[in-house]
């Protein structure tokens, strides 16, 4: 298997962050879940996982990061969003491969990273997402509540999980960056690539498996959704009830 440069996107949302303030932290990241700093339980997975040669946080201020995964840690400085933050990284000199998660994802394990690296390098794709179904989530949790991207019969939430495996992939980030502020209208990103694929969303005909192929024809990369097997894989901790639910998973963990 491919050896990685991870990167985790630990920027904060700056003083008025909801969660940085409701828990008296200066960054989300640094929240305790199960006690210990959220940003320190991505770390050691990406660590323990074995893929990774080398991690990098991307974080407004790098004692942040040295002083909940240590002094030892890479930080860089983020732009100004995920996608940008990436593409930064990468003109910064950040080699490819790169394996991409965020600094809450809390309940992130070396087997969620393995198995999406694994699947990813069997496709091929330039860039690779990971998501996880409805019905793999609601199954383990039916009390968590989470949004899900309709695509015909498939319903689909994010896990944090993206690989960048070459140039060609940046295409996609570029493309992003540009539709953050409509990442939660599915059909105004559908749009952003084009009449037939907004008109097959509407029409209720863009399934998963088609919403990739068309998004790859249009910006010449290949571009995979990686199925996810781990419902937890989808629970990052964005609200005080996430956390709750986090600690509740991490304790039957033991």
């Amino acid at each position: 298997m491919a050896a990685y440069s991870a990167l985790v996107l630990a920027a904060g949302r700056g003083p008025d962050d909801p969660m940085a303030k409701a828990y008296g932290v200066a960054n989300k990241s640094t929240i305790p879940v199960g006690g210990i700093p959220m940003l320190k339980r991505v770390v050691t997975a990406l660590e323990d996982s074995g893929c990774a040669r080398s991690i990098a946080i991307s974080i407004e201020r790098p004692e942040l990061a040295k002083g909940v995964v240590g002094a030892h840690a890479t930080t860089l400085v983020p732009a100004g969003s995920a996608p940008a933050s990436v593409i930064k990284a990468v003109q910064d000199g950040l080699p490819y491969p790169l394996l991409i998660t965020t600094g809450d994802h809390a309940l992130l394990t070396p087997d969620m990273v393995r198995y999406f690296c694994q699947s990813t390098e069997k496709t091929g794709a330039d860039f690779a997402v990971g998501l996880a179904t409805a019905e793999t989530i609601l199954a383990a949790y039916p009390q968590s509540v989470r949004t899900f991207f309709r695509l015909g019969k498939d319903r689909v939430s994010g896990c944090n999980l993206f690989i960048l495996r070459n140039a060609a992939g940046l295409k996609l980030l570029e493309r992003w960056q540009y539709l953050e502020q409509v990442r939660k209208k599915p059909w105004r990103l559908v749009a952003a690539f084009g009449l037939p694929p907004l008109l097959r969303y509407l029409t209720g005909t863009l399934d998963l498996a088609t919403a990739m192929r068309l998004l790859s024809k249009r910006l010449g990369c290949k571009v995979q959704a990686i199925l996810m097997p781990f419902a937890e894989a989808a629970i990052d901790v964005d609200k005080p009830a996430d956390k709750e639910l986090a600690e509740e998973i991490l304790a039957r963990r033991g």
